[in-house]
Order: C-alpha cells, then structure tokens, then sequence
C-alpha cells in the first residue's frame, strides 16, 4: 500500500470521526435545527413534490420525448433569433406560478434538448421570479413600488442574465450551434405542432390550477380561480385522457382503469383533494407503463429526470432547514443575525440579503409575509427588493440540481450574476426610492 496516495481517504476519515465525536448533541439550537430540518423537508415532501414537482417531471419527460430537437433549436438555440428566444423566455413566469424548485425539471428539459445557455437560463431565473400572483401579493402588502420594482426588475434580470451567460461561455455555444447544425431538420417532430401545443397546455394547466395559492382577498377573480382549482385541473385531467386516447394511441378501456381510481378518491374524500391527484398521477404511470411508443418513451423520461432531481432537491431542502431553519423557525443560523445584517440600505445589507435570500428556500408566495416581517424589524427597502429579486429564482435545493445539469462553472456563475445584479438593484432602489 502507497501511503502517500491514502492522505486524502484518511483526512476525511478523520473529519468525519472528530464530527461524530463532538456532536453538539443536546445543545438547544442544534436540536432545535434538526427538527426544522425534518419539518421543513415533511412540509416540502407533502406540499410539493406530488402537486408541484411529479407535473413538472411529465412535462419535462414530455419535452425530451415530444418536442424535437430540431424546433427547440429554432427557437431557443444559440443560433435562434434573439427577440423571440429572450421575449419567450423572460415572461415564462406570468404562465408558470412555481418555485425555484419546480422549474428545474422544466429548465433541463429544455436545455437537453438543445436550448441555449443564454435563452435556458433566462427561463430558469424568470420561471420563479416573474409570478403574477406574487408580484401583486408584493404590491399589495409591501407596497406598489417595491411590487413594480419587482416585476420590472425580474423581466429585466431574466434577459441580462441570459446575454451575460450567453456572453461568457459564448466559445462553448458556438461549438454547440455548430454540432447542432450536422443534426437531420426533424423541426416538426412527426407531429402537429397544434397538437404538440395543446398536449403542452394542457400539461401546464393541471401545474399551475393544481397549485394555485389562495388570494389575500375573500372576493374577486383570484377567488373563484381557487374555489374552482380542483375542478378545472380535474377538466385539464379529461383533456389529458382525450387527448392520449385521440392522438396517441392509448385504448379507452386502458384509459378507464387508470381513471376509475382518481375519480373514487375524489367523491369520498373531497376535503383531500391530493388523495384523488396521486390515484391519478399513479394511473397515468401505470397506463404509460404498459402503452407502447412513445407514451412509454414518455414516462421513460419522465421517470429519468425524477432520478436525478429528486435526491438533491430533498437534501438541499433538509441543510436549508438545518442551517435556516422553516419561516417562523430557527436553524443553526440564528434568525436575529439576519434581521440585524439587512437593517438599512447600505451596500453590505444589500448584499447580505441577496446572498441569504439565494440561499434561502422560498416557497412560492412565502417571500412576502417573511419580508413583510422582516421590513418590520428594520429592513430596508432596498434589501427588501434585493431578496426579492435573488430569493425566489434561487435556493440551496436549486443549485446543486443546476449544478448536476449544467456543471460547476456555469452554475457558480449564474449564481454570482444573480446575486450581484440583485445586489445593486436593491442599493439603487433603497438610494433613490
């Protein structure tokens, strides 16, 4: 045995060992911090991983199986048309209400199917950032200049961070456009692009009504959205049957078994409507299990991205919660150190509060009353929008699942892009507003 080649095993060994042996267990904050960790990441297991991430893992399965490469790299290449590439992917989050968990399955479908970097990452900051909901929820309680503020500056950051990622690894797409353009020109994907269109809409339709937050106010529009959420995801849901049995092939019986089970769950126990949504998530798995073509191929993939996400989103969501700890709650960083840190607008507390806020796992609308508090307790304005530009786009779950798409480099930079430019939004806002 070379000795000289076991150094590094043997450090390790001993880090892991002296960690172990001097476990703060017992002390109140590091007991405490686990229990949030497990709190927060039993929240993240039931709130979103069925009704947010299990659609957004059949939608990015249905991107690499339906969608070919050839009509992604029209449109989203590193060769397509600029306007139309950013325009598209800059206000994906008006149609998308997600997290910056939930967009992932959808940004790396995209990107393995031949977007480019600059267009992918525009959509992968812009899906989470540029939500209506929030963004008027912002309005509302925080105020109408920090909720324009917001929506001005999440359409704006998508396409700068795009062009400047585009920018700086532009050597690596151009050798990307260029292997591209050897590929057969099967743009139309051997199907209707209306069809390929609706099968997507509808797709979207049972994401966003099966998440829909409630409103703030009792009356309204947003109101009788929510009342009606589960029964327009349950027409989304019979759109989706029509349409594998019309254009897909699947035989109606087949279609029948899978449904019987969801329709049950829901007329017994309507107060869960979770219960019905995962009978039908299994009943699609299944049917698509035992279909043959590309309905297969299609849960093929589904099941791919699943593999691979899934394990770092439920790590990164358990050490947020250790280090952070739930809203309300306390991790190992104590919650006062961050109120302390984001008091006033000076450069350092904008600067703590994109980096926290990056760090931070937000769920879709709980930036707003966490920032409402904090504001309470001194924070500055333009801190405020500073975690509301970098908290929402990014989280500890999200980069390392960027990490695994795309590599350490381009992650590491798309991260300190964010970070910055929300940085310096959050100290021009604070100086002039």
């Amino acid at each position: 045995m070379n000795w000289k080649d076991e150094w590094k095993p043997l450090l390790v060994l001993v880090a892991v060992f002296l960690a172990c042996f001097w476990l703060p267990v017992g002390g109140t904050r590091f007991d405490t911090a686990i229990l949030e960790a497990l709190h927060l990441v039993k929240w993240y297991a039931r709130e979103h991983v069925i009704l947010c991430l299990v659609p957004a893992f059949f939608i990015a399965g249905a991107i690499a199986t339906f969608v070919s490469q050839g009509l992604v790299m029209r449109y989203f290449g590193a060769k397509a048309n600029k306007v139309l590439a950013y325009s598209v992917a800059s206000v994906s989050g008006t149609i998308l209400a997600v997290c910056s968990c939930t967009v992932l399955p959808l940004f790396a479908g995209i990107y393995r199917r031949g977007a480019g970097l600059g267009p992918a990452t525009a959509f992968l900051y812009s899906g989470p950032a540029i939500n209506v909901l929030a963004i008027i929820l912002t309005a509302r309680i925080l105020g109408p200049g920090l909720g324009i503020a917001r929506a001005v500056g999440a359409v704006v950051f998508s396409v700068i961070i795009g062009l400047l990622m585009h920018g700086i690894f532009r050597k690596e797409e151009l050798e990307k456009a260029n292997a591209a353009m050897t590929l057969p020109d099967d743009s139309d994907g051997g199907r209707p692009l209306g069809q390929t269109a609706i099968y997507f809409a509808i797709l979207v339709g049972v994401l966003v009504f099966a998440n829909w937050g409630k409103p703030e106010s009792a009356s309204g529009v947003w109101q009788l959205l929510y009342s009606l959420k589960w029964w327009i995801t349950g027409a989304f849901a019979v759109g989706l049957g029509v349409v594998l049995i019309a254009w897909f092939g699947v035989r109606p019986g087949r279609m029948l078994l899978a449904a019987i089970p969801a329709a049950l769950l829901a007329a017994l126990f309507p107060e869960h409507p979770i219960f019905a949504f995962g009978a039908g998530i299994l009943g699609l798995s299944l049917l698509a299990g035992n279909t043959k073509g590309e309905v297969r191929d299609w849960l093929a993939s589904s099941w791919e991205f699943a593999r691979r996400i899934l394990p770092f989103l439920l790590f990164g969501v358990l050490a947020a919660g250790l280090l952070l700890g739930r809203p309300g709650g306390e991790g190992l960083i104590p919650s006062e150190w961050v109120s302390r840190a984001v008091g006033g607008n000076s450069l350092s507390a904008n600067l703590f509060a994109s980096i926290a806020g990056a760090f931070m796992y937000f769920a879709t609308l709980t930036e707003v009353p966490i920032l409402q508090g904090l504001m309470g307790s001194g924070m500055g304005k333009g801190p405020a929008l500073a975690l509301l530009l970098a908290g929402p786009a990014l989280s500890l779950p999200n980069m390392l699942v960027i990490r695994s798409i795309m590599g350490t480099k381009k992650t590491v930079v798309f991260v300190l892009l964010v970070v910055v430019m929300a940085t310096a939004s959050g100290v021009f806002y604070g100086a002039f507003f």
